[in-house]
């Protein structure tokens, strides 16, 4: 038998992580908003000793290129295929057990790190790239965000808008008062069994039928961390400068925006599993910050920066539904 479920209204199935993946992708190659106008005077914006004017030039056709192109792309992909009407909000804090919002915190912070880094490589003065590249995740979120305002399926969320904020502000906020990243965002994901041909039709529906689209869109595999770094905080100390501790944020039990029940529509079977419980996860486990890592080849650098978006898998021990859980190896 084939279990149909109506459509959730609170499911974007334009995932956060699938946002953040596509951003993370355009981010690297320049993608900001700050530069769509080509008449800029960049002479205003970049020191005159520092710039490099070939590279500034390349960062800025992928800026207009890359943006517009990837904006382009997710309208006439996605938007274009559902109902649109005026500008509006609704409200999705009480969603997911917030883990939605941590993905866009993440988001943010992981764009305005490919940005500033991008900027910082074409030869922009030290606090005009965090504030361009540190602003450009929350723009690029807040450009999304302005689409789903527009759609009938969703609405503007205050929520959404908050933890993008917070996103850059996280990156900002220690660039000025530190020159550095001591507190690093993180992501990882494990794949969830779902061995129960009900719970299977029903993630089938949520979270797509492969392990691609499920790491996209799970919020049950999601986990988001903050990977601190000891070193910076300890004065003359031989803890190793690479090695941070991550305290991470998750859920399970997540079959529904705010609860594991979608009743009947056009006939096809509901779905009333209220009895499986929702519950938040927090984890403790050590994680490596990859910048830390010194090395003279760009290529390197670039591969550690990329690496840093990502938890490293390494035990950790977990808290849970009043329960306290050890992994050998967690991601």
């Amino acid at each position: 038998m084939t279990f149909k479920y109506p459509p959730l209204h609170t499911q974007k199935h334009i995932s956060v992580i699938s946002r953040i993946l596509l951003s993370i992708f355009f981010t690297l190659y320049g993608i900001s908003p700050f530069c769509q106008n080509l008449q800029v005077d960049l002479g205003r914006i970049l020191s005159k000793e520092q710039f490099n004017k070939n590279r500034i030039k390349w960062v800025a056709a992928a800026n207009i290129g890359g943006y517009g192109g990837a904006m382009i792309g997710l309208y006439t992909a996605w938007y274009r295929n559902y109902p649109q009407g005026k500008f509006h909000t609704f409200n999705d804090w009480k969603e997911w057990k917030q883990v939605d919002k941590a993905g866009h915190l993440y988001g943010a912070y992981i764009e305005s790190v490919a940005s500033m880094e991008l900027w910082k490589w074409a030869g922009m003065e030290r606090k005009k790239r965090i504030w361009v590249g540190g602003l450009s995740g929350a723009a690029y979120q807040t450009v999304i965000e302005i689409l789903d305002g527009f759609s009938n399926e969703w609405g503007w969320s205050w929520g959404d808008f908050a933890a993008n904020m917070a996103g850059s502000g996280i990156l900002i906020g220690q660039e000025l008062g530190w020159n550095e990243q001591r507190i690093r965002i993180k992501f990882s994901y494990h794949p969830q069994p779902y061995n129960d041909p009900i719970l299977l039709a029903r993630s089938n529906q949520l979270f797509g039928k492969n392990q691609a689209n499920r790491f996209l869109k799970d919020y049950n595999g999601q986990t988001y961390w903050a990977s601190i770094g000891i070193a910076p905080f300890l004065k003359n100390s031989k803890w190793p400068k690479w090695l941070n501790i991550a305290i991470g944020y998750g859920a399970d039990g997540l079959l529904g925006g705010r609860e594991n029940f979608s009743s009947s529509v056009n006939g096809s079977l509901p779905f009333d599993r209220r009895d499986i419980p929702r519950y938040r996860q927090w984890y403790l486990a050590p994680d490596i910050d990859w910048k830390k890592i010194p090395t003279n080849r760009a290529g390197i650098r670039l591969l550690f920066t990329f690496l840093n978006a990502f938890k490293f898998p390494a035990p950790a021990i977990e808290l849970s539904n009043n329960k306290v859980r050890f992994h050998p190896l967690y991601f």
